[in-house]
């Protein structure tokens, strides 16, 4: 989950109940229910969000490579060889994918699964599309539905696999789509979590912390200054016409 959650969850209630809801009876009925459970979803992604992120970041910090930027320091986590880096945890980015997926020609994710559910008669929820013809579909047990669900993720299997050894497009992406309120154009580690057997699991990771020490260990164990200063990224940013931003980062991949 991303930029600002308060703000998000402010106009998600405002838009789908104060505005919709005109009677106190009617307002007060979906307090019980989907406003419970809405508030409720958000305490429980925002606690588990912000402790395994202190966990995550001191597996970096035990680290003999690693310094603690001292008090809080703005958009500096810590310093590895002397480098300064803002460490941020994330996913695959869907829109990155659909961009890459338009690049070779195909369609989006969602449609693709619309058309599969459409082919084999299965009933959905707009608001939980692919999860749930994921789901209905292993159940069912159909071979050629399942084919093509695996085709979805192959795609994505296949493009992780190209940017671990080349990252630079998908670190432009991460900085060029980042939220207007919490912009900034500093050193950034990613941790790019991903589950590739299940990509909708990806969160799960950060709670591996086994796995999660050995690709962060392994990263800084074979820290190559050098490297990231010699490809620095060049980005343009939606709100700031005009202005070319330079910044030196890398991305740690931790893959299931």
């Amino acid at each position: 989950m991303g930029g600002d959650y308060k703000n998000a969850l402010d106009r998600y209630i405002v838009d789908k109940y104060i505005k919709k809801y005109p009677t106190y009876d009617g307002i007060m009925h979906m307090l019980d229910g989907e406003i419970s459970q809405a508030v409720g979803g958000y305490v429980r992604c925002s606690w588990y969000n912000h402790w395994t992120s202190i966990l995550i970041e001191n597996i970096f910090k035990m680290h003999k490579n690693v310094i603690s930027a001292i008090g809080e320091v703005k958009q500096i986590d810590f310093f590895i060889k002397d480098m300064p880096f803002d460490l941020k945890t994330t996913y695959l980015p869907s829109n990155f994918i659909e961009r890459e997926r338009k690049k070779c020609g195909l369609s989006s994710e969602n449609s693709e699964y619309k058309k599969i559910a459409k082919d084999y008669g299965i009933k959905y929820d707009e608001r939980n599309l692919a999860y749930e013809i994921r789901e209905k579909s292993l159940a069912s047990g159909n071979t050629g539905c399942i084919a093509r669900i695996n085709e979805i993720d192959d795609f994505k299997r296949n493009l992780l696999s190209e940017l671990v050894k080349n990252p630079q497009r998908l670190i432009q992406n991460l900085y060029e789509e980042q939220g207007e309120m919490r912009f900034d154009a500093s050193n950034r580690l990613f941790l790019i979590l991903t589950d590739t057997v299940d990509f909708d699991k990806s969160w799960q990771l950060k709670r591996d912390i086994r796995r999660l020490r050995s690709a962060i260990n392994y990263y800084l164990d074979n820290f190559d200054k050098k490297k990231i200063l010699n490809n620095p990224i060049e980005f343009k940013y939606k709100f700031r016409t005009g202005e070319v931003f330079r910044v030196y980062s890398d991305c740690i991949f931790v893959r299931k």
